[in-house]
């Protein structure tokens, strides 16, 4: 429900006007004054760099279960043994990276979660090369990693980095990171967008579904 909430309130409003929101961003948990950018304009701040794009792994088949016994289990790309990416969250995630080069964003580095399906969402947009990192892995293996206020703190501490001057940082990973580490709860395939405060914290700016970056795309053209 309050899903369909955010994504209404976006179109609700005018394209000159921000919605303002407090989010809570920071790693000691401040919450600060934040403005959601129409996508327009969302766009227009991504062409010039500076922000981290946060990416939950492309649409999945959920006949299919993590079975996860042991370290490594989860790099496992065989579906009897790890959720994998359906056909469809596929063709979305090349999708996805064919607009947002075609949108003329530039992305200097690629990092993911090790899972199979966090990786090939990240390889299938083609961005560039897909570094894996344990910075933002799945809350449900936070065993193997300090526990889960590890993996949230890790987390928070990468979003709060700023990209290199003039460029973009794309993240792939999970839900449950998201929704502990920050405000948002992206839907598989969603992009949220946070920008480096530069005293140690982040600020949510807005999220676009895979739709809307291709319509983006469609409209720029």
């Amino acid at each position: 429900m309050m899903k369909s909430v955010n994504r209404m309130s976006r179109y609700l409003v005018s394209p000159f006007v921000m919605v303002l929101l407090l989010v809570l961003v920071s790693t000691g948990g401040r919450v600060v004054a934040q403005t959601m950018l129409p996508d327009q304009e969302l766009v227009a701040k991504l062409k010039a760099g500076g922000y981290n794009l946060y990416f939950r792994h492309e649409a999945t088949d959920w006949s299919q279960n993590d079975q996860v016994n042991r370290a490594q289990d989860w790099l496992s790309c065989d579906g009897n043994r790890m959720r994998q990416l359906s056909s469809k969250g596929r063709a979305n995630a090349e999708a996805t990276g064919k607009a947002i080069r075609s949108l003329g964003i530039p992305v200097s580095q690629v990092l993911a979660s090790p899972y199979c399906r966090t990786v090939e969402t990240a390889r299938l947009m083609g961005l560039g090369t897909v570094k894996p990192t344990t910075e933002v892995m799945n809350l449900r293996v936070a065993e193997y990693f300090g526990g889960r206020s590890a993996i949230v703190a890790t987390a928070r501490a990468l979003l709060a980095t700023p990209p290199r001057a003039g460029s973009n940082v794309v993240i792939v990973a999970h839900g449950n990171v998201a929704q502990a580490a920050t405000p948002v709860y992206p839907g598989e395939g969603e992009g949220v967008v946070f920008k480096p405060d530069g005293n140690g914290g982040f600020q949510f700016v807005g999220r676009l579904t895979p739709a809307d970056w291709v319509r983006l795309s469609n409209t720029s053209q």
